[in-house]
């Protein structure tokens, strides 16, 4: 699917959000509350900080890597353009971020080289399955939300999309972790449904492809969604969000023990753990998109 270019930033957001809405739903905040419902809570109500990983920060520098790269002219999206590029955007990210200064301890030097090379190693994944000189996304890095159900916006950042000349979209959502068995497989398709969805909504075209690209193993995934299902999905959506406005209203939000919780940075107020929650916070009136606004999951973040 050759792409045309349109603009690189784009936020579908409308200026005015209805007045029915009343709550905004991300497929991160959704996916934290299918996976734990207390995770939901630390994470959206509590907003208990969390340290960036290695992990995260490397996702993180690679889809800016990727992003940038499409800035080039077409001929000059090379591997050793993307490498001349991890160094700098580095930079740029701790200079935003300051809080990924702290991964690497002062004087370790050896660390941070590895770090960039690791970065730079991912990079040559993404050249194995995709020749970004044949592309040019119409949207990158893209803000992209909905009302559903009259009162709840849903909304998202999509890592590209890919529009054809007869008006296909094929959205593209890249992983910087190893292809997953089908239960985590199953994860990451749900958050680009959400997308889908978004889209379905919004422009009335259901996309064409999901796209995921596992940088680490140089694979590829793809799916072909159609209306009945994204209408299902919908409905899956909006009871999602009534459990949650359930378990928000009654302060309950309990804990789903799995072997996800090796990854999780609130083991020490989670109650599987001998932990305490915080007492439940005083929840002021709601602003629909303040998730939007702030970007709740740093790109990478969660694969």
């Amino acid at each position: 699917m050759t792409a045309q270019p349109v603009s690189t930033q784009q936020s579908s957001i409308p200026a005015e959000v209805p007045a029915t809405v009343r709550a905004s739903l991300s497929p991160s905040r959704a996916a934290d509350f299918k996976t734990c419902p207390l995770l939901y809570r630390f994470r959206s109500i509590d907003r208990l900080p969390e340290r960036p990983t290695v992990e995260q920060a490397r996702g993180t520098l690679v889809h800016a890597v990727l992003e940038r790269l499409f800035d080039l002219p077409a001929t000059g999206r090379t591997p050793a353009a993307a490498g001349d590029l991890v160094a700098p955007q580095w930079d740029r990210l701790v200079t935003e971020q300051p809080e990924l200064a702290a991964l690497f301890a002062d004087g370790d030097s050896p660390g941070a080289a590895e770090f960039l090379r690791s970065a730079a190693g991912l990079l040559e994944g993404y050249f194995a399955v995709e020749d970004p000189r044949r592309l040019e996304p119409a949207e990158r890095e893209s803000l992209i939300s909905a009302v559903v159900d009259e009162e709840l916006l849903i909304r998202g950042y999509v890592d590209r999309l890919d529009v054809a000349p007869d008006g296909a979209l094929r959205v593209v959502d890249y992983k910087t972790g190893g292809a997953p068995r089908e239960a985590f497989e199953a994860r990451a398709l749900f958050q680009l449904k959400f997308y889908a969805l978004v889209l379905w909504r919004t422009r009335g075209v259901v996309p064409r492809v999901l796209r995921l690209l596992y940088l680490k193993d140089s694979e590829v995934c793809d799916y072909a969604p159609d209306a009945d299902e994204l209408l299902r999905f919908e409905r899956t959506v909006v009871a999602l969000w009534r459990a949650i406005e359930q378990a928000t209203a009654q302060q309950d939000f309990r804990p789903r023990p799995s072997r996800l919780c090796d990854w999780c940075s609130h083991q020490a107020f989670c109650p599987t753990f001998g932990g305490t929650p915080p007492p439940f916070p005083t929840l002021a009136a709601p602003d629909p998109l303040r998730d939007a606004r702030s970007r709740p999951t740093p790109p990478g973040a969660d694969g």
